[in-house]
């Protein structure tokens, strides 16, 4: 079987300023009508660019400069709102493979840690540190150490905070569900077999 664990993330970053940014926000509910999450990435925050557009201002993930960023770095209360799992694959399919914010919503949270997404917190002055680094430098790499919590980067090396269970799931690959069935199949098909509302399927 693939391994899947998640040891470290390194890629640019991209600045997202600002509290309660919800998952309505992140992807727009009327793009929630596919089948797949295919092409779900070219919509996140299609509003607030939209709106930004508007005012002759420019969205960070409309801007040319965080186009290949691979580590979000937000404030607090990040991903609130609905528990829609559209909001997490279209971060990921935009480009995020790691998220840093002040405080996330507890089922945005898991359901990243569900997509192999770590998500570290960290105070504000950490975040805003990060922030300015990434502003100042976009082109500069961040990389981010799921078993030490730690960001290295232009400004230097930060402290950060993981859920334990998070950084285990990471760490030893038990985050995909899918191929923790897959590689006790045979088990799970004894199991239904001997479930009268199953077996017929098993």
């Amino acid at each position: 079987m693939a391994d899947n664990t998640v040891t470290q993330i390194t890629g640019s970053g991209i600045p997202l300023r600002g509290n309660d940014i919800d998952t309505d926000r992140i992807v727009p509910a009327r793009f929630l009508k596919c089948v797949t999450f295919d092409g779900i990435g070219e919509h996140a925050f299609a509003d607030d660019i939209k709106g930004l557009a508007a005012k002759g201002e420019t969205h960070p993930f409309a801007d040319a400069r965080f186009a290949n960023a691979a580590v979000l770095v937000a404030n607090q209360n990040f991903g609130c709102g609905s528990s829609r799992e559209h909001a997490p694959q279209s971060l990921q399919r935009w480009g995020i493979r790691a998220i840093i914010a002040e405080s996330y919503s507890e089922i945005f949270y898991g359901n990243c840690v569900s997509l192999a997404i770590p998500c570290f917190t960290a105070d504000h002055e950490t975040c805003a540190k990060l922030q300015d680094a990434i502003e100042n430098n976009p082109e500069g790499k961040l990389t981010l150490d799921i078993a030490a919590a730690s960001a290295t980067g232009p400004c230097g090396t930060v402290s950060l905070q993981i859920q334990s269970g998070a950084q285990g799931q990471l760490l030893d690959g038990s985050w995909n569900a899918r191929a923790g069935l897959l590689e006790n199949l045979a088990d799970a098909k004894a199991v239904a077999k001997k479930l009268p509302y199953v077996s017929n399927y098993a």
